[in-house]
């Protein structure tokens, strides 16, 4: 250290090189984000999903009918949501609007119909082609595909809607739509294993299979209906308990009769 200044050191490689001296680059000013204390990355993450509907304009962020993301609300599950509710369906172990958690969908109760749709006729045609001579060849019978398709779709779709209607009638001010369509639409998750097995030609069997399905079935409507229920006058509730157990007993008996007995009303002689 002299006496008028400092002594500068600085360090030189070996070949000459003063080192780093792009100052340049070093004063180049950057953009501040004082309010970020996030770590590493100061920009936020991107989700990759476009802007919700409520950042639009009011009347964009309203579901109309017309609209596609009014019915695609009611879909808005996935696979082991699906998958949990079947297995709350056949073994119950708490009430099924539990389960639902305030989401009830029809993603699972629309697939869950069509099975039983197609397997009814996958049935109802073998045990019709095992009723048969085979004296002549057998032609398939398309109308019991119609007439599974119009036996569950119009069950599981209008009953449950004069059931809400019926329990508003009454005063039940808990009953809700969805959870009557989602309870119906999982109620027929028990007619798969059903359907696939009550085609034999031992018509006692079939009885009792279908006793079976009927039993699960109305069972699982009867637990987790008779809280709403209860909720309505003590007659009404009385009355609306019998008659889900009839309209039941009456599905129950439509798909012994028609899909599993032989000279089906639904299908066509093969001999005509």
């Amino acid at each position: 250290m002299s006496g008028s200044g400092y002594d500068a050191v600085v360090d030189v490689d070996d070949d000459g090189d003063l080192g780093h001296t792009d100052l340049q680059e070093d004063l180049e000013f950057h953009t501040s984000n004082f309010n970020d204390t996030t770590p590493g990355n100061r920009k936020p993450p991107s989700s990759g999903l476009p802007p919700p509907v409520t950042a639009s304009s009011s009347s964009s962020s309203k579901r109309f009918l017309w609209s596609m993301s009014f019915y695609a609300q009611f879909f808005d599950v996935d696979t082991s949501a699906v998958l949990s509710r079947c297995w709350a369906a056949l073994y119950p172990r708490a009430n099924f609007l539990d389960v639902l958690d305030g989401n009830p969908d029809l993603y699972g109760p629309f697939w869950i119909a069509t099975t039983v749709v197609f397997i009814l006729f996958l049935g109802g045609t073998i045990s019709q082609y095992l009723s048969t001579e085979h004296s002549a060849p057998f032609a398939y019978d398309f109308r019991l595909l119609s007439g599974a398709a119009g036996l569950i779709y119009g069950y599981t779709l209008f009953i449950p809607i004069v059931l809400f209607l019926a329990l508003r009638y009454f005063g039940s001010e808990s009953a809700n739509l969805l959870e009557c369509w989602a309870l119906y639409g999982y109620s027929n998750l028990i007619w798969l294993p059903v359907a696939c097995i009550s085609w034999s030609n031992i018509g006692a069997l079939n009885w009792v299979f279908v006793g079976v399905g009927f039993g699960v079935s109305v069972g699982f409507l009867l637990r987790n209906l008779y809280p709403v229920l209860s909720a309505t006058d003590r007659q009404a509730s009385k009355a609306l308990l019998v008659i889900v157990v009839a309209l039941h007993a009456g599905l129950g008996l439509a798909i012994k009769i028609l899909f599993f007995a032989h000279g089906s009303p639904v299908a066509t002689n093969p001999d005509e």
